[in-house]
């Protein structure tokens, strides 16, 4: 290995040119830190071709739908581990108390018709943004993607991109908690910062 200071690469062959995948990860990193040119090198190192800005606007617009969904599955998680239920029933002859404070117990008693409209609901929120012109990858706005009240398109673009930042860093959070509440439930113990002993 040739070394120097942290930098780790393994030398060629003599006389052997380093084949694709490896000659792409002995390329030097980038010489700054910005997310667009990391990412840019992470992919040079795949698949050899920096990915567009089309392409990192689309893997953008995925992280910031994922950061939402995951802040509201966190969410629902500790309300429903509280035992916090909204009232009355969920069909008929089930209330929403009888699904239990566990939540994985409380989404497998769920009736197939209700799953079937949370996950209908979501694919309609999703193909209205995807459809909305200008699209998110032709230089439209990323904001909302239901947003009755107007909020975002009251917000100046300095304030829009810290509020986006904001939940991008609150979503990839939530990302890490939601598995873990979720690997802690299947297997107790496994997670270090929730106790064997705590109940979710």
């Amino acid at each position: 290995l040739a070394t120097s200071g942290n930098d780790v690469r393994a030398p060629p062959l003599p006389g052997r040119p380093l084949p694709g995948r490896l000659a792409a990860l002995d390329a030097p990193p980038p010489s700054h830190s910005s997310w667009p040119e990391l990412f840019s090198h992470s992919a040079r190192t795949q698949c050899h071709t920096p990915p567009s800005q089309e392409t990192l606007l689309w893997f953008r617009a995925a992280e910031l739908k994922h950061s939402r969904v995951t802040m509201l599955a966190t969410a629902g998680w500790l309300v429903n581990s509280a035992g916090v239920f909204f009232p009355g029933d969920l069909t008929h002859g089930t209330k929403f108390s009888d699904l239990g404070s566990k939540p994985l117990e409380a989404w497998a008693a769920v009736p197939f018709a209700g799953k079937f409209q949370i996950l209908l609901f979501a694919g309609c929120v999703e193909f209205f943004s995807e459809v909305k012109k200008p699209h998110y990858m032709k230089g439209g706005p990323m904001g909302l993607q239901c947003d009755p009240l107007g909020i975002y398109e009251n917000m100046t673009p300095e304030m829009r991109k810290t509020r986006m930042n904001r939940e991008l860093a609150n979503g990839r959070l939530a990302m890490i908690g939601i598995m873990s509440f979720i690997a802690a439930a299947k297997v107790p113990g496994s997670v270090p910062a929730i106790p064997a002993a705590f109940d979710i």
